[in-house]
């Protein structure tokens, strides 16, 4: 279900910023791997989502981008493990997420 909103927010983006008339072809964004979300499930939801919309038959790539963690006992940068911030070095739980978390667009191809 999660995705799903997802999806309708990021139709809703999308939709904003299209002049009047033209199509969308493509939604070139980013997904953070520490969010736990399935792209191929935001993919389906987007695609049904955009029915009737100017992002109607629109691909969505979405590459999965990791996330660096620093650690704040040791200061050890690392990419964390199934979205636990574990040091790998001191096994500290307190850490820091050093790049860009959760779902977004950089990009869309506007036909029209």
């Amino acid at each position: 279900m999660h995705e799903s909103v997802l999806a309708k927010q990021l139709v809703n983006a999308v939709v904003e910023r299209v002049p009047p008339g033209s199509r969308v072809t493509r939604v070139r964004g980013w997904l953070a791997e520490t969010e736990a979300l399935d792209a191929g499930s935001i993919e389906l939801h987007f695609g049904r989502l955009a029915a009737g919309t100017p992002a109607e038959g629109a691909a969505l790539d979405l590459e999965l981008v990791h996330v660096r963690a620093r650690c704040e006992a040791c200061g050890h940068v690392y990419l964390p493990e199934h979205h636990v911030t574990v040091c790998p070095a001191c096994e500290s739980l307190d850490a820091t997420l050093l790049d860009r978390t959760g779902l977004g667009i950089d990009a869309l191809d506007v036909a029209g």
